[in-house]
């Protein structure tokens, strides 16, 4: 008995030391497999004298798509690269959008630098400046916006020692040139997220990091509850997780995802809001996605295949309060490399639902990359990826961008939606074969903002794009009322005219708003219109006979019993 007991034992103990042999040894490839290292010396290279083509731009009813790299004449500047963009817009005036990038002067040489763009007209054309402090080392850039419209820019950089540090630099006066920077402790593949909600941490910043590429091990985690002005002394995470994300939930909670030490790691604070309180975490939670991180694959042979993504509803509605995680992960059911899965926790993330595949493809032979997900203020889900499935047989790497969100709690999603031509994301790479690690996305109710790279132009290249929703596209709408819902020309710069069939005699209202929602323009007061066409001009003036700025407006038809609004773009 005691010899059976003994053997047990030893079997346990035997296994043991496997599980963590094998969890160090994946945690040492991890260690090996992220490093940024300023391997190039910078080269200064003159954007002005390099060679030019027609920058990128796509449009069709669901997508806006520019490119944001470009030189003051709007060309693309032919031999740079970009990749691993961020964005931040201002929600007090829906024209200001800044997109933050790693900047490659030219692809001959690795030296990187925190590129940006920024955008006054809702994204319409885009400025390209110098980057932050032209000439040193940064990457990893990382941005997001406060409540009162003002603008971060979390980058990783090495200081005299050669460890990873990161500065946070910000636009605070509405402008578009960024301060000098601010200390912010931080590590290799960090993230950072500002409270926007209205509580004791309104304005706060956070920000965590891989803790074995930090500056101070085994922290890896800071706040700022000045608006920036400082940072805390960086603590540890709970659960240790790394390539995640950050959200912030209505009652100024925080959550952070990654790869924890043996799967997807969900953590939560409820103290981390309050100044005068340390940061602790409320709780560690396992999140279930059938799979797990991964990267090096042949699809982006020096990168991940995307990092975890973790939003709150924090609408007023029936998904309030729930806590949504999301990734592109290699299976851990079946062979496929790389689904976009999800899953759902309605207890504010200390349990998750089954994870759902939001990919429909057939087969487990495809790759759904690069999975982003954000969640707009009325609790609607949107995701975008990367997806291979509509490659040419003889380059199956060829990726084109695909949709897809969910208005009831991810219970159900849209069909999966093609909004980009394929493309080839392996050239163009800047000395460094990969298109970086992560896009990123913010959501407003009627569309999503969204920075992410692509070859369309033949070289790897920063682009924005506004995704709409087809639920708010009167042709996906089935109702009593009224159809044919368009307006011509779209874009227009002089006049447009809006056309409508009504299929009863009711009552009609127009309006023009600007993407905030703010009424600019009573185009049509209440009147009783009959059967058939109808059509009114708009010359882009407010009602006040100015002429409004460049940008999208969104003009809205009202009868006594239905709403359809769509979008136009104004060209001044």
């Amino acid at each position: 008995m005691k010899n059976s007991n003994l053997i047990s034992i030893l079997v346990l103990l035997f296994f043991m030391s496997i599980n963590s042999f094998s969890q160090n040894n994946k945690n040492v490839q991890r260690k090996n497999m992220h490093h940024e290292i300023p391997d190039d010396p910078y080269i200064y290279v003159d954007r002005n004298n390099m060679q030019k083509s027609p920058a990128y731009k796509y449009q069709n009813s669901s997508i806006f798509t520019t490119q944001v790299n470009i030189d003051a004449g709007g060309n693309n500047i032919v031999g740079d690269a970009g990749n691993e963009p961020s964005i931040a817009f201002d929600p007090t005036n829906p024209n200001r959008i800044v997109i933050g990038w790693r900047q490659f002067d030219t692809v001959t040489n690795n030296f990187r630098q925190a590129g940006y763009g920024y955008s006054t007209d809702a994204g319409v054309t885009w400025t390209f400046p110098e980057p932050i402090e032209a000439g040193i080392f940064r990457s990893d850039p990382v941005l997001d916006f406060d409540a009162d419209g003002n603008f971060y820019y979390n980058s990783l950089s090495h200081n005299a020692s050669g460890d990873f540090v990161c500065d946070v630099f910000r636009i605070n006066d509405g402008g578009v040139v960024w301060d000098t920077g601010t200390y912010a402790y931080g590590g290799d593949k960090q993230w950072m997220r500002i409270d926007k909600t209205d509580g004791v941490g309104a304005g706060n910043n956070y920000s965590f990091w891989t803790s074995y590429w930090s500056i101070c091990y085994p922290g890896a985690f800071t706040r700022s509850t000045d608006y920036g002005d400082t940072y805390e002394n960086c603590v540890t995470v709970s659960g240790d997780p790394s390539w995640g994300t950050l959200a912030i939930g209505s009652a100024g909670e925080l959550y952070i995802v990654g790869e924890g030490q043996y799967t997807i790691t969900l953590v939560k604070s409820s103290t981390a809001q309050d100044s005068n309180q340390n940061v602790t975490w409320d709780f560690t939670t396992s999140v279930n996605l059938d799979g797990h991180l991964s990267g090096w694959d042949p699809i982006n042979p020096q990168g991940l295949i995307g990092q975890a993504w973790v939003d709150t509803d924090v609408s007023d509605g029936p998904g309030a309060g729930n806590v949504y995680v999301l990734a592109s992960v290699s299976r851990n059911s079946n062979s496929d490399p790389a689904d976009v899965m999800f899953a759902k926790s309605t207890d504010g993330g200390q349990t998750f639902e089954s994870p759902i595949r939001i990919n429909t493809d057939s087969g487990t032979n495809n790759h759904q990359w690069f999975g982003t997900m954000s969640v707009a203020p009325n609790g609607r889900i949107d995701v975008i990826w990367l997806d291979t499935r509509d490659a040419p047989t003889n380059t199956p790497h060829h990726s084109s961008l695909y949709y897809s969100y969910s208005t009831n709690q991810g219970a159900t999603w849209s069909e999966n939606e093609q909004v980009s031509d394929y493309f080839d994301p392996h050239i163009g790479y800047p000395n460094q074969n990969k298109m970086g690690d992560y896009f990123d996305m913010k959501s407003t109710d009627l569309g999503a903002h969204l920075s992410w790279a692509n070859t369309l132009n033949g070289g790897q290249d920063v682009y924005y794009s506004f995704i709409t929703p087809s639920y708010l596209d009167v042709d996906a709408l089935v109702n009593n009322d009224f159809h044919s819902v368009k307006n011509y020309p779209n874009p227009f710069s002089k006049e447009t005219t809006i056309s409508f069939s009504l299929i009863k005699q009711t009552s009609i209202s127009i309006g023009i708003y600007d993407l905030l929602g703010n009424k600019v323009k009573s185009l049509l007061n209440t009147n009783t219109l009959g059967i058939g066409k109808h059509e009114l001009n708009w010359d882009g003036k407010n009602d006040f006979g100015t002429k409004l700025t460049s940008g999208f407006y969104l003009y809205s038809i009202e009868s006594e019993n239905y709403t359809v609004t769509k979008k136009t773009l104004l060209l001044n």
